[in-house]
């Protein structure tokens, strides 16, 4: 009962500035180790050569189509429950909790299947290369079939930081993390498992990290029962789920075609430029992953404040949240574009072209990215106050609206540069249509207090 108290504190009595330390430091820690992990699956994959790289590249936004049911079921609830938490009612939100849980097992389940009997042609249509593709498939079947554990903790991974236990969500993600860059050099190389040992190694440390949200649940340390029981499936718990959790799937499905795209292009200019993406993708999937993680923090602080109606505290949590998000993006970008060559030079020492083609691509990655923590902010907040329509629009800006434009056109009048620079050009055009709708609800908020 105290700590239930201390968390309810933290969201809502707690000076900003310690309860997004306290909140967003433990996520953004675990989640930045297990963006480490990710790029520690394509660091020793690396040392197989250049296919081998290319069939973990192409692997990767399958794998990301079905973490985003997790966010789906895990990331819509959690809006809500910030503000059920806000208001008091502790009965829908064990309901919520409930519901989101097995839901996105289920679900998770059933997708997976159907990944696994269609693998080979939906690896094609990734932009897997025939000399890639017997890789491609011992990788990814083992990666997807073992996925439905991370669908579990993606969803737990929400739930946990909608109450506040921030740390709980980082032992999660470190366990599995330090695990699985342990296993890595031994199942790849020590064991001559090849790429597919990279995938087993994946699994297992998934395995770990289901195994620590467990005993949150058993020992009951949450707010939430978690209980097949509670499972409600009124038209309005799943209407308040699904109308944050498909703006969150749409984003993750975007993000999944985008790097789908890329990397279709960039299969024409050679199998080199195709595993440049690969590290690419990795490296600044790292800086987002912080991002993310620290604004896992702000959620449940800025959807508390709202449901309170402490309209003093939301404007205090989103202003702080945009200051030092920016201040991160501005550092981890400009070092990304500064040390482009020397970190593209980790992931091979003999491809040259590779190199050549995955530093042109870091460095204006790198500086577009000092824009990602502004318009990131403002999706997560409109999704948290329940603005489902303004949320998914700036949620699909990045990936989509404007990405998948620019992807069709740039390359036919600039070529491989027209791929390099895509994501950089979505990137400007994504935070002014954010200076716009952020504008908007500022007023809105300034008339809500009057």
């Amino acid at each position: 009962m105290k700590e239930h108290h201390s968390k309810m504190a933290l969201l809502g009595s707690a000076p900003i500035p310690r309860a997004l330390l306290a909140l967003g430091l433990p996520t953004m820690m675990g989640m930045l180790i297990n963006a480490l992990y990710n790029l520690a699956d394509t660091y020793f994959v690396g040392g197989l050569g250049t296919n081998a790289m290319g069939a973990v590249t192409v692997a990767f936004p399958l794998g990301q189509i079905v973490v985003g049911l997790g966010l789906l079921f895990g990331n819509g609830a959690a809006a809500y429950l910030s503000r059920l938490l806000g208001r008091g009612d502790g009965e829908t939100a064990n309901k919520v909790a409930s519901t989101a849980l097995y839901s996105s097992i289920l679900t998770g389940a059933l997708v997976i299947l159907g990944s696994i009997l269609f693998l080979e042609p939906i690896l094609k249509q990734l932009g897997a290369l025939e000399s890639v593709m017997p890789d491609a498939l011992a990788y990814t079947r083992i990666y997807i079939l073992f996925s439905i554990f991370n669908v579990f903790n993606v969803t737990m991974n929400n739930l946990v930081s909608s109450e506040g236990a921030a740390k709980t969500a980082m032992c999660a993600l470190m366990a599995g993390a330090v695990l699985n860059v342990a296993l890595d050099p031994v199942f790849i190389y020590t064991l001559g498992f090849g790429a597919a040992g990279a995938a087993i190694a994946t699994a297992l440390s998934q395995m770990v990290s289901t195994l620590v949200y467990l005993g949150y649940i058993l020992r009951k340390k949450s707010v939430f029962s978690f209980s097949p029981r509670e499972c409600c499936f009124s038209r309005e718990i799943l209407s308040e789920i699904l109308k944050i959790g498909i703006p969150t799937l749409v984003f993750q499905l975007l993000t999944s075609l985008s790097i789908g795209m890329i990397n279709d292009a960039a299969k024409d200019y050679g199998a080199s430029a195709l595993a440049a993406m690969g590290p690419l993708t990795k490296i600044m999937s790292m800086g987002s992953l912080v991002v993310f993680g620290f604004l896992k923090g702000f959620q449940p602080i800025a959807g508390f404040s709202y449901g309170a109606g402490k309209w003093g505290r939301l404007h205090e949590a989103i202003k702080t949240a945009i200051l030092w998000s920016t201040l991160f993006c501005a550092a981890f970008g400009l070092t990304v574009a500064f040390f482009s060559p020397q970190l593209m030079s980790l992931f091979t020492r003999e491809d040259m072209e590779m190199i050549r083609i995955g530093s042109a691509a870091l460095r204006a990655n790198g500086l577009s990215f000092t824009l990602f923590g502004f318009y990131t902010v403002y999706s997560f907040l409109f999704l948290v106050m329940g603005r489902a329509r303004e949320g998914c629009i700036l949620g699909a800006c990045r990936q989509g609206l404007c990405f998948v434009p620019v992807i069709l056109i740039l390359p036919v009048f600039w070529g491989l540069n027209g791929i390099l620079y895509a994501q950089p050009v979505a990137d400007v055009l994504s935070a002014l249509v954010t200076v716009f709708m952020a504008a908007r609800l500022h007023r809105e908020l300034a008339l809500g207090r009057e």
